[in-house]
């Protein structure tokens, strides 16, 4: 994904507002080798960019006065009431050097699995994304959570889940609970209606 940014001399306050009122938006590209630089981006698309998944989640392309850089999104801050962007943060990405990312889950086959089916089971996605760490190219859009297996009060982990080539989840202490499947109160399951 391509994003178009404009190197800005003014900073502070005062020239941040006067941008929010042109219509753009006030970032910073920060990392690497190379010093932080202020930069200015269209408020319209950067919006709309913001609420693609792919957006959050992939190395983009960062065309800044003619010059393109791999970049990748680590912060934005958004008005309390008003749809409004107020400022951007993106993180300079080396080839060479692992990134720390949080990629979203996609859960698919939830209608086909035997805790829904034949247990009128509830799932309930425990986690919505997961930090993994990987090379910027080997980097996934998402990672899909397959849960065709799961039973009535079972649960799925994070070391249950297949990572793309490269791609290994950091987590912090035990095995991450990533989805279970609850069975609500009062429920009757298809083997008990059949009898």
């Amino acid at each position: 994904m391509k994003v178009i940014a404009f190197a800005r001399k003014e900073q502070g306050t005062g020239a941040s507002r006067r941008l929010r009122i042109a219509g753009q938006t006030p970032g910073i590209v920060y990392g690497g080798t190379e010093a932080p630089v202020s930069i200015a981006l269209d408020h319209n698309a950067l919006y709309h960019a913001l609420k693609k998944e792919v957006f959050h989640s992939s190395i983009l392309d960062l065309d800044l006065d003619g010059k393109v850089e791999k970049v990748l999104l680590r912060d934005f801050q958004t008005h309390a009431y008003k749809q409004l962007v107020l400022h951007v943060d993106f993180q300079r990405v080396d080839a060479n050097q692992k990134i720390h990312v949080k990629v979203p889950l996609h859960f698919v086959n939830a209608e086909v699995s035997p805790a829904v089916k034949l247990s009128a089971a509830v799932i309930s996605h425990v986690l919505v994304d997961l930090d993994v760490s990987c090379l910027p190219a080997d980097l996934p859009e998402y990672i899909t959570v397959d849960l065709s297996n799961l039973e009535a009060g079972q649960s799925v982990h994070v070391s249950a889940l297949t990572f793309p080539a490269g791609v290994t989840a950091v987590t912090h202490g035990d095995d991450a609970t990533v989805a279970i499947a609850i069975k609500p109160a009062g429920a009757t399951s298809a083997e008990a209606e059949a009898k």
